[in-house]
């Protein structure tokens, strides 16, 4: 009898089990569905909904890059690849390669704290999926190109004003805990 028993416990925690897990699934059928259409059914841009310092996949602006290699020496991965030479007619710098493997990536940000001009920054875009790991390769020089060269006082220069105003913009967000003191330049009413 013992055996019988147990035999129709068992059939009675399964059924009991069954109705439990339908319950589950047929409470989802009532309720308003949770999926969010993406990207073109969402009211603001998801590009406009990421965190201020989120790190998306990488850029660079050849116009102020000193080709120092500072980013490819910092990179653990070695995902960055440069090369330069040295120009002898005007004692400057060559960059003939600039490639950034997207697929090596892991978004760390070590890369763009060592550059001087601040020629590597990462970008909101975050939308890298692609049929081949070839054009996840992100070749920056087209043809050879002659280095940025540092004057004194980078203020001075036109080229590093949109770096000089966006460090200057995360200073005085950060600088301020709370949001409680007004932006620098601005007075108190």
């Amino acid at each position: 009898m013992g055996a019988i028993g147990s035999y129709v416990e068992n059939i009675k925690d399964a059924v009991t089990t069954i109705f439990e897990g339908m319950a589950v699934t047929a409470s989802h059928f009532v309720r308003k569905p949770y999926t969010v259409q993406y990207p073109d059914r969402t009211e603001v841009r998801v590009q406009d909904t990421l965190p201020f310092r989120y790190r998306g996949i990488l850029e660079v602006d050849l116009e102020i890059c000193t080709g120092c290699l500072a980013c490819e020496r910092a990179c653990p991965i070695d995902c960055i690849v440069i090369a330069v030479e040295k120009d002898p007619a005007t004692r400057g710098m060559i960059i003939s390669q600039f490639d950034i493997d997207i697929a090596k990536c892991m978004f760390c940000g070590l890369c763009s704290e060592p550059c001087p001009t601040g020629s590597i920054h990462h970008t909101t875009e975050f939308e890298g999926a692609d049929f081949s790991l070839e054009s996840l390769i992100r070749r920056f020089v087209k043809e050879p190109i002659h280095a940025y060269k540092a004057k004194k006082g980078p203020e001075t220069d036109p080229r590093l004003a949109p770096i000089l105003s966006r460090g200057m913009h995360y200073l005085d967000q950060w600088a301020q805990p709370g949001g409680d003191k007004p932006a620098a330049g601005t007075e108190e009413s």
